[in-house]
């Protein structure tokens, strides 16, 4: 049976949930293993552990989050080479792509990115021309590199205890040259946006950055909602690229997504179309969106807005 490693992502001793949803798929189709890297490294090995992983490759060696990429580059190909993993799986998290790229040079190994399902460990499915097309591509040699997109599987639980291995961080000093020096945290409220199960999202049909507050008060009056918007309000500096939803933002699968004065262009519609409902509101009967929604409304989204957050405010007393 081929071997997989699922590198997993650990912020402030949490897994990244996306690895937990490789990890489940790659436990179906072959012995998959997990590798944690940084402080917190060790106790995620149970979680890990829970989501089948036989084994987790582990290191607390703060050097791995202090210095960008090449330690745990270092890290990986030794694993590689020692154990012969078949596949090597990552999630598209900024730190993921950047190792993965490197280790695909280091040795010579295929790598796809932008995988939204895996039907074997041989074939990757991909989207292409924006999210409206998806493409199966077979993948030869070994080890073989994926880059799997967040939300693309379920994570399920299925218990195991999972032995944990010490992994040695030998990084010489030219692979500790470029260094973190600093981190920040943006300030947020309420759930995630990947996690939220209501999300309420604008475009530019909102008219100026201004008008996002009406998003805010709407996500406000419905509890547990997040609010997101579209790539080109984010090039637009109305809000920051935490929210964008689409190909190059955060991939949802939401309860329900309303969107306002969103066209629907496929750049985010593919970050989107996982949703079970979808609510759009917009000027354009002719709008792209109308094509996914389950309701939608013709009309002017900042004329809505104030009475939809009073009806929903007045209904939850």
């Amino acid at each position: 049976m081929a071997r997989v490693l699922v590198y997993a992502e650990v912020a402030d001793g949490t897994v990244d949930p996306a690895a937990l949803e490789v990890l489940t798929r790659t436990r179906e189709l072959g012995d998959a293993d997990a590798v944690a890297l940084g402080p917190g490294a060790t106790g995620a090995a149970d979680v890990l552990r829970r989501y089948g992983a036989a084994r987790v490759f582990a290191s607390e060696d703060a050097v791995f989050s202090d210095c960008v990429a090449q330690p745990a580059v270092l890290a990986l190909e030794g694993l590689v080479r020692e154990h012969g993993f078949d596949v090597v799986a990552f999630t598209t998290g900024y730190d993921s792509r950047d190792i993965a790229g490197r280790l695909s040079g280091r040795l010579g190994a295929t790598l796809m990115s932008n995988v939204v399902a895996l039907p074997s460990l041989d074939v990757a499915r991909a989207a292409v021309f924006g999210g409206s097309r998806f493409v199966d591509v077979k993948l030869e040699g070994a080890p073989r590199i994926v880059l799997v997109r967040p939300k693309s599987f379920e994570a399920r639980e299925c218990g195991g205890r999972a032995e944990v291995v010490t992994v040695a961080a030998d990084a010489p000093g030219d692979l500790v040259t470029a260094r973190r020096v600093e981190r920040h945290e943006e300030a947020a409220s309420g759930p995630k946006l990947e996690d939220a199960p209501v999300v309420v999202s604008g475009g530019r049909g909102l008219g100026e950055a201004a008008n996002f507050e009406l998003l805010e008060q709407l996500a406000d009056a419905l509890g547990d909602a997040a609010v997101g918007a579209t790539r080109a309000v984010v090039d637009a500096g109305w809000v920051p690229y935490s929210k964008q939803i689409g190909q190059t933002g955060t991939t949802i699968k939401p309860t329900v997504y309303l969107a306002f004065g969103i066209s629907g262009a496929t750049q985010h519609v593919v970050g989107m179309k996982g949703a079970k409902r979808i609510v759009a509101v917009n000027r354009d009967e002719d709008a792209p969106i109308f094509g996914l929604a389950d309701l939608g409304v013709v009309g002017d989204a900042l004329e809505i807005l104030p009475r939809l957050i009073e009806e929903v405010r007045a209904r939850k007393g």
